[in-house]
């Protein structure tokens, strides 16, 4: 499946690109960070610590159990804070 995958803040400068369109086999959002930290160190070095992580799929703010598998993009962002 293709799917859109877009890195925001910290992550986005440890992958060094802003999005990316991929194939994946990946079902849940935790196997597509699997399959993403396999590809290259500055990706397993992005996705070391998943409690610092937040996911949203198709914009829809989840947890890394979701599914995936009828996802057009899925992003992954620094938690959020208020001010």
């Amino acid at each position: 499946m293709k799917l859109d995958v877009m890195y925001f803040a910290w992550v986005r400068e440890r992958i060094g690109i802003p999005r990316e369109t991929i194939e994946t086999e990946a079902t849940t959002v935790a196997e597509l960070v699997k399959e993403l930290s396999a590809r290259e160190e500055r990706y397993e070095v992005a996705f070391s610590d998943l409690d610092a992580l937040r996911v949203a799929v198709d914009q829809d703010l989840t947890d890394f159990d979701a599914a995936i598998s009828n996802a057009r993009e899925v992003a992954f962002f620094p938690p959020m804070t208020g001010g």
